[in-house]
Protein backbone atom coordinates (compact mmCIF):
# COMPACT_ATOMS: atom_id res chain seq x y z
CA UNK A 1 0.00 0.00 0.00
CA UNK A 2 2.91 2.24 0.49
CA UNK A 3 4.02 2.04 -3.15
CA UNK A 4 0.20 3.14 -3.87
CA UNK A 5 0.77 6.34 -1.81
CA UNK A 6 3.97 7.10 -3.15
CA UNK A 7 2.84 6.80 -6.87
CA UNK A 8 -0.71 8.39 -6.58
CA UNK A 9 -0.89 10.83 -3.88
CA UNK A 10 -4.60 11.78 -2.89
CA UNK A 11 -4.11 15.41 -3.97
CA UNK A 12 -3.83 13.95 -7.72
CA UNK A 13 -7.09 11.96 -7.61
CA UNK A 14 -9.04 14.88 -6.00
CA UNK A 15 -7.35 17.01 -8.97
CA UNK A 16 -9.08 14.52 -11.16
CA UNK A 17 -12.53 14.82 -9.96
CA UNK A 18 -14.69 17.55 -11.89
CA UNK A 19 -18.59 18.32 -11.66
CA UNK A 20 -20.62 18.15 -14.90
CA UNK A 21 -24.40 17.65 -15.02
CA UNK A 22 -24.19 18.71 -11.24
CA UNK A 23 -22.25 15.17 -10.18
CA UNK A 24 -18.84 14.70 -9.25
CA UNK A 25 -16.88 12.67 -11.46
CA UNK A 26 -13.84 11.38 -13.31
CA UNK A 27 -13.17 11.37 -16.93
CA UNK A 28 -12.05 8.06 -18.78
CA UNK A 29 -8.79 9.31 -19.49
CA UNK A 30 -7.59 10.47 -15.62
CA UNK A 31 -9.19 7.26 -14.56
CA UNK A 32 -7.40 4.83 -16.78
CA UNK A 33 -4.59 6.92 -15.72
CA UNK A 34 -4.63 5.94 -12.25
CA UNK A 35 -5.48 2.44 -12.94
CA UNK A 36 -2.11 2.52 -14.95
CA UNK A 37 -4.19 0.68 -18.32
CA UNK A 38 -4.98 2.68 -21.72
CA UNK A 39 -8.11 4.76 -22.06
CA UNK A 40 -9.19 2.11 -24.73
CA UNK A 41 -8.48 -0.91 -22.42
CA UNK A 42 -11.12 1.16 -19.68
CA UNK A 43 -13.40 1.93 -22.74
CA UNK A 44 -13.31 -1.77 -24.03
CA UNK A 45 -14.33 -3.13 -20.39
CA UNK A 46 -17.10 -0.87 -20.13
CA UNK A 47 -18.56 -1.37 -23.67
CA UNK A 48 -18.49 -5.19 -22.69
CA UNK A 49 -20.08 -4.69 -19.17
CA UNK A 50 -22.98 -2.41 -19.65
CA UNK A 51 -25.08 -3.98 -17.21
CA UNK A 52 -22.44 -3.13 -14.94
CA UNK A 53 -22.71 0.81 -15.42
CA UNK A 54 -25.71 2.32 -15.54
CA UNK A 55 -26.38 5.88 -16.22
CA UNK A 56 -25.97 7.08 -12.21
CA UNK A 57 -22.42 4.92 -12.35
CA UNK A 58 -21.69 6.54 -16.21
CA UNK A 59 -22.35 8.75 -18.95
CA UNK A 60 -20.93 10.04 -22.14
CA UNK A 61 -20.46 13.72 -22.70
CA UNK A 62 -21.56 16.02 -25.01
CA UNK A 63 -19.39 17.51 -27.65
CA UNK A 64 -19.86 20.65 -25.93
CA UNK A 65 -19.44 19.15 -22.41
CA UNK A 66 -16.09 17.71 -23.99
CA UNK A 67 -15.30 21.32 -25.58
CA UNK A 68 -15.67 23.22 -21.90
CA UNK A 69 -13.41 20.60 -20.11
CA UNK A 70 -11.23 20.62 -22.28
CA UNK A 71 -10.75 24.39 -22.04
CA UNK A 72 -10.39 24.18 -17.90
CA UNK A 73 -8.18 20.88 -17.77
CA UNK A 74 -4.96 21.73 -19.37
CA UNK A 75 -4.19 17.81 -18.99
CA UNK A 76 -6.91 16.97 -20.65
CA UNK A 77 -6.06 18.86 -23.98
CA UNK A 78 -5.34 15.49 -25.83
CA UNK A 79 -9.33 15.42 -25.34
CA UNK A 80 -9.46 17.84 -27.85
CA UNK A 81 -8.37 16.23 -31.50
CA UNK A 82 -10.52 12.46 -29.99
CA UNK A 83 -13.21 12.01 -32.25
CA UNK A 84 -14.28 9.97 -29.74
CA UNK A 85 -16.48 11.79 -26.38
CA UNK A 86 -15.13 10.57 -23.38
CA UNK A 87 -17.11 9.23 -20.53
CA UNK A 88 -17.74 10.65 -17.10
CA UNK A 89 -17.37 7.86 -14.16
CA UNK A 90 -18.94 8.62 -10.63
CA UNK A 91 -17.32 7.62 -7.75
CA UNK A 92 -19.51 4.22 -7.85
CA UNK A 93 -18.94 3.71 -11.77
CA UNK A 94 -15.16 4.17 -10.84
CA UNK A 95 -15.41 1.99 -8.67
CA UNK A 96 -16.94 -0.50 -10.57
CA UNK A 97 -14.39 0.00 -13.41
CA UNK A 98 -11.92 -1.15 -10.65
CA UNK A 99 -13.41 -4.68 -10.28
CA UNK A 100 -14.23 -4.96 -14.20
CA UNK A 101 -10.16 -4.04 -14.96
CA UNK A 102 -9.30 -6.75 -12.16
CA UNK A 103 -5.75 -5.50 -11.58
CA UNK A 104 -3.70 -5.14 -9.04
CA UNK A 105 -3.32 -1.49 -9.63
CA UNK A 106 -6.77 -0.63 -10.20
CA UNK A 107 -7.58 -2.52 -7.18
CA UNK A 108 -5.51 -0.22 -5.14
CA UNK A 109 -5.99 2.94 -6.94
CA UNK A 110 -10.09 2.61 -6.65
CA UNK A 111 -9.40 3.12 -2.74
CA UNK A 112 -7.65 6.27 -3.22
CA UNK A 113 -10.49 7.01 -6.11
CA UNK A 114 -13.13 6.37 -2.74
CA UNK A 115 -11.57 8.65 -0.62
CA UNK A 116 -10.96 11.47 -2.74
CA UNK A 117 -14.68 11.02 -3.23
CA UNK A 118 -15.18 10.87 0.47
CA UNK A 119 -13.32 14.13 1.20
CA UNK A 120 -14.59 16.00 -1.28
CA UNK A 121 -17.96 14.98 -0.03
CA UNK A 122 -16.94 15.94 3.82
CA UNK A 123 -15.80 19.45 2.31
CA UNK A 124 -19.03 19.91 0.31
CA UNK A 125 -20.54 18.91 3.51
CA UNK A 126 -18.59 21.40 5.84
CA UNK A 127 -19.05 23.83 3.31
CA UNK A 128 -22.83 24.05 3.67
CA UNK A 129 -23.40 23.73 7.20
CA UNK A 130 -20.69 27.41 6.76
CA UNK A 131 -23.07 28.98 4.74
CA UNK A 132 -26.28 28.41 6.52
CA UNK A 133 -24.29 29.98 9.34
CA UNK A 134 -23.36 32.75 7.91
CA UNK A 135 -26.76 33.04 6.37
CA UNK A 136 -28.59 33.03 9.96
CA UNK A 137 -25.72 35.10 11.10
CA UNK A 138 -26.31 37.78 8.90
CA UNK A 139 -30.14 37.39 9.18
CA UNK A 140 -29.03 38.60 12.75
CA UNK A 141 -27.53 41.30 11.73
CA UNK A 142 -29.43 42.89 9.66
CA UNK A 143 -32.08 43.48 12.75
CA UNK A 144 -29.08 44.81 14.47
CA UNK A 145 -28.40 47.16 11.78
CA UNK A 146 -32.05 48.47 11.96
CA UNK A 147 -32.46 48.98 15.45
CA UNK A 148 -29.05 50.91 15.31
CA UNK A 149 -30.66 53.32 12.91
CA UNK A 150 -33.04 53.81 15.31
CA UNK A 151 -30.59 54.28 18.13
CA UNK A 152 -28.64 57.00 15.76
CA UNK A 153 -31.82 58.46 14.74
CA UNK A 154 -33.24 59.27 18.06
CA UNK A 155 -29.45 60.59 19.20
CA UNK A 156 -29.54 62.46 16.04
CA UNK A 157 -33.03 64.44 17.12
CA UNK A 158 -31.79 64.69 20.90
CA UNK A 159 -28.81 66.36 19.31
CA UNK A 160 -30.54 68.71 16.70
CA UNK A 161 -31.25 72.42 18.20
CA UNK A 162 -34.72 72.80 19.58
CA UNK A 163 -37.01 74.63 17.13
CA UNK A 164 -37.47 78.39 17.91
CA UNK A 165 -40.51 79.71 19.72
CA UNK A 166 -43.93 80.17 17.65
CA UNK A 167 -45.93 82.90 17.47
CA UNK A 168 -48.88 82.96 18.92
CA UNK A 169 -52.38 82.21 17.09
CA UNK A 170 -54.37 84.67 17.19
CA UNK A 171 -55.41 88.47 16.83
CA UNK A 172 -53.14 91.15 18.99
CA UNK A 173 -54.02 94.72 19.80
CA UNK A 174 -50.94 97.13 20.51
CA UNK A 175 -53.07 99.69 23.06
CA UNK A 176 -51.99 100.09 26.27
CA UNK A 177 -54.18 97.46 28.87
CA UNK A 178 -56.86 99.01 30.08
CA UNK A 179 -59.28 97.98 32.78
CA UNK A 180 -62.39 97.80 32.22
CA UNK A 181 -65.21 97.48 34.83
CA UNK A 182 -67.56 99.28 37.11
CA UNK A 183 -67.60 102.89 37.57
Amino acid sequence: MNTATSLMPLELVERAILVIRGQKVIIDADLARLYNVTTKRLNQQVTRNPDRFPADFMFQLSSDEKAEVVANCDHLSKLKFSPVLPYAFTEHGAIMAASVLNTPRAIEASVFVVRAFVKLREMISNHAEMATKLSELEDRLQGHDERFDQVFAAIRQLMAPPDPPRKRIGFEVDEPKRRYGRK
